[in-house]
Formats: C-alpha cells, sequence, structure tokens
C-alpha cells in the first residue's frame, strides 16, 4: 500500500477538513441514476458478469478522483497511489462476506480474477478485515432487488473516511436503462465537485 502523507500548511481545504472533522457526522453523500444502456448490451454481448464487470468500472473511476484516494490517519491526510475495491458477497444462508479486489489490469484478465477471488471469499464467509489494510479500500455494496432513489449506509463511531459506493437495481426510462448509484464520502476530505468527478469519469469507464 504506497501512500504520501498531505502537507497540511500548504492544504488548500485545511479549515474545510478541521470544520467537517469535528462534526458527528461528517458525511456528503449524493445518489445519481447513470445511463448503463450500451454497457448493458456490451456485458451481455461478452457475457461478462454483470456485478464484477460494474464494480471493475466504478473502481477505475473512483480510483482517477484523488479525493477519493485520501483517508484520515491519526488526524493526519494520507494519499494512496491506487485503492481496491472491497465488495460485499452474499452467502447462502442469506448474510454476505467481504472480497477485496484491484482492478490495475484490463477488464477481461479482471474478470477471470475477480471471479476467482469471490469464490475464495465464499469459502472463507468472513467480514473480518485488517483495520490498517482496510484503509485503502473503497467500500462496495449493491442492492439488486431495488431501484431506490435514496440510502442511509451505517457508518462508524468515530467516523471512517473510506468512500461508500452503491447501487441498485436497473431500471427502464424513456428507451434508456438507468442504474442508481449512491456515493458516501467523508466531507473532511470530499467536497460535491469531487464526487460529480467521479459520475463524470464512471460515464466514460462504462463505455469500455
Amino acid at each position: 500500500m504506497e501512500y504520501k502523507y498531505i502537507s497540511m500548511e500548504s492544504y488548500n481545504r485545511k479549515e474545510h477538513f478541521e470544520y467537517f472533522s469535528s462534526l458527528s457526522y461528517p458525511y456528503v453523500g449524493i445518489t445519481a441514476n447513470v445511463d448503463i444502456t450500451g454497457f448493458l448490451q456490451k456485458t451481455k454481448t461478452n457475457q461478462w458478469p454483470f456485478f464484477l464487470t460494474f464494480c471493475y468500472c466504478v473502481s477505475k473511476a473512483a480510483n482517477s478522483v484523488t479525493e477519493f484516494r485520501q483517508r484520515i490517519s491519526d488526524g493526519k491526510i494520507i494519499q494512496f497511489e491506487r485503492c481496491k475495491t472491497s465488495h460485499t458477497v452474499a452467502l447462502d444462508d442469506g448474510t454476505y462476506c467481504y472480497c477485496n479486489l484491484d482492478s490495475n489490469m484490463p477488464v477481461e484478465e479482471y474478470l477471470a480474477y475477480a471471479t476467482e477471488e469471490q469464490e475464495n471469499a465464499r469459502q472463507k464467509r468472513t467480514i473480518e478485515e485488517d483495520e490498517k489494510e482496510a484503509l485503502n479500500y473503497f467500500f462496495i455494496s449493491t442492492l439488486p432487488w431495488i431501484s431506490y432513489i435514496s440510502i442511509i449506509q451505517p457508518v462508524p463511531i468515530p467516523a471512517d473516511s473510506n468512500p461508500r459506493i452503491t447501487w441498485g437495481k436497473y431500471f427502464r426510462q424513456e428507451g434508456k436503462i438507468w442504474i442508481p448509484v449512491s456515493v458516501l464520502c467523508h466531507h473532511a476530505l470530499v467536497d460535491g465537485i469531487h464526487i460529480s468527478r467521479f459520475y463524470e469519469q464512471l460515464a466514460k469507464e462504462i463505455i469500455l
């Protein structure tokens, strides 16, 4: 996990960081519908698994936003060179486990690797994660049964600084296929403009 410390003396959001870090709920969240018409057709044509392919695109988009790769550690800001995803994998008893993936590879190579890692995660059946390693993750989850317009996520006390990205069931509207995508970030690190950059990049990544 390669990272660097951000100097607070030169950090242009120092006052914002101090203010939002003092709040009991320091998060900012947005849900937006994303057009996946072409993306869905490509996954079907190539017989790619929808979730893993979308997770790949989400990871690429999130890694493209510098602020999404920043974390708060011992009151200081660290910035990772790249971040992995940690997503929920459904188990046969109705619960779930976690699976950690690196998207730094071509999509077809990723899909083979991710499929194997998911099966390994199902065998381990655990939600335990090393606290230090978890700093490097984007937390990913999905609600494939519901097409929602908003979501409230559980968060820890004290607040962590990992972006949480969730999507729901896709739906058809006005001849296009849309999917609700939610983003929750620590406002001491991330503003609305940074979240908008994630959505802009996601629109590019899903062209594949």
